[in-house]
């Protein structure tokens, strides 16, 4: 779960990390309240769940009230494309108002956790304020990268030798930050806690002028004040829906549907169809019990993405025979009446039994003897569109 930069920053305060003045706004009434209670120069940053903001034009500053109430109203409800949003964008709904920081040098400073290593790890790069996916790519001996393990915690000897490695002297201030970032991601169980850029101010202070938050959704029964930051307006309305029926979806912008049970399965079944030089439309696991109701639930989800052009159906019986689930998916075909194909793959238990039922329902459903062959017949199918 992702939230907002300025409840990101109202975390931060909560832990001791040094943030700018100012406040959220969602009307311009509002952006011109908060920023005359603050000193000019002001920074106006739209509020969506992206990074870019202001390469796409979301991040304004503005030197009077006038000129406020001016940005403001022209970043409420543009709509941001980045190149984490996609050629649809996000629409902007709020906005935070801040003082602009006199800022000399900027920083990156993260944690998160290195899966590898099974540890905590914190992530810093002397050069503040820039994507750091780009510098991951570019340059990543520019990345310094300092583990420890939740049994020790961090200790002082780790944040001293990590700011050794970043060239940064060793300050009561900085290790603060550093301890503040560390605390914040344990207690509230979060994937990553970052700020970029952290600014050595002027006057030798440091500031956190971006913050941003990701939060284990697994881990989020422990935090309802944190479940309540949930902002479902910058969330896949598809995902959405899934997560209320109980379905595990992820949408991946492609024009193959996917409907697998397993987790593991349905990875495996999206690689093949990239091995094609094709695109899952999503992730899709309907779980161990592939029932009608949850068959049908699954095909009208897939659905409501209007990109996608045909349906892969891979399918593992073990507890579940194959043939009761060829009957949930006929039944579901039925409920739904799609529009597009439907290619099904059966492997396991009674899996001749599924395939022979069907055949004999004489519906638009493709019955295919391995995931290759039904990964290469979606491939092939799209692939027709797209030429003619």
């Amino acid at each position: 779960m992702n939230i907002h930069e300025y409840q990101a920053k109202q975390l931060f305060k909560q832990y001791g990390i040094p943030v700018s003045v100012g406040g959220m706004a969602e009307t311009v009434e509002q952006a011109a309240e908060i920023a005359s209670g603050i000193n000019p120069p002001y920074i106006l940053k739209a509020q969506v769940h992206s990074g870019g903001r202001g390469k796409a034009g979301g991040i304004r500053k503005a030197d009077t009230l006038e000129e406020v109430r001016t940005y403001s109203g022209e970043l409420f409800g543009k709509v941001l494309v980045t190149r984490q949003t996609g050629p649809k964008g996000k629409t902007v709904h709020k906005l935070l108002i801040t003082e602009a920081a006199d800022i000399k040098e900027e920083y990156y400073v993260a944690v998160s956790v290195d899966r590898r290593a099974g540890q905590i790890v914190l992530l810093g790069c002397r050069d503040g304020g820039v994507e750091i996916e780009e510098i991951a790519r570019s340059a990543p001996e520019r990345i310094i990268k300092t583990a420890f393990s939740l049994t020790t915690g961090l200790k002082d000897y780790h944040v001293r030798y990590f700011l050794d490695k970043m060239g940064l002297p060793y300050s009561g201030e900085l290790a603060g930050i550093i301890n503040g970032m560390v605390r914040l991601f344990v207690e509230k169980d979060c994937s990553l806690v970052e700020i970029n850029p952290l600014a050595l101010l002027t006057d030798g202070s440091y500031q956190a002028v971006d913050a941003k938050i990701n939060f284990d959704d697994n881990a989020l029964y422990r935090h309802p004040e944190i479940e309540e930051m949930r902002d479902l307006n910058e969330e896949d309305p598809y995902e959405i829906q899934a997560k209320q029926r109980g379905l595990s979806y992820i949408s991946i912008g492609g024009n193959i549907g996917c409907m697998v049970n397993g987790a593991g399965l349905a990875m495996a079944t999206m690689d093949m169809i990239r091995s094609l030089g094709a695109r899952p439309a999503n992730f899709l696991d309907v779980g161990g019990t592939a029932t009608v109701e949850r068959v049908t639930k699954a095909f009208e989800i897939i659905m409501s993405d209007p990109e996608v052009r045909i349906i892969l159906v891979n399918i593992f019986g073990g507890i579940v025979k194959c043939d009761v689930i060829a009957q949930g998916i006929i039944e579901a075909v039925k409920v739904t009446e799609l529009k597009v194909p439907v290619v099904v793959r059966f492997e396991g238990t009674n899996m001749e039994m599924a395939r022979e039922i069907i055949t004999a329902s004489g519906l638009k459903i493709v019955s295919a003897n391995s995931l290759g062959e039904a990964a290469r017949y979606c491939a092939d199918y799209v692939g027709k569109e797209v030429r003619t």
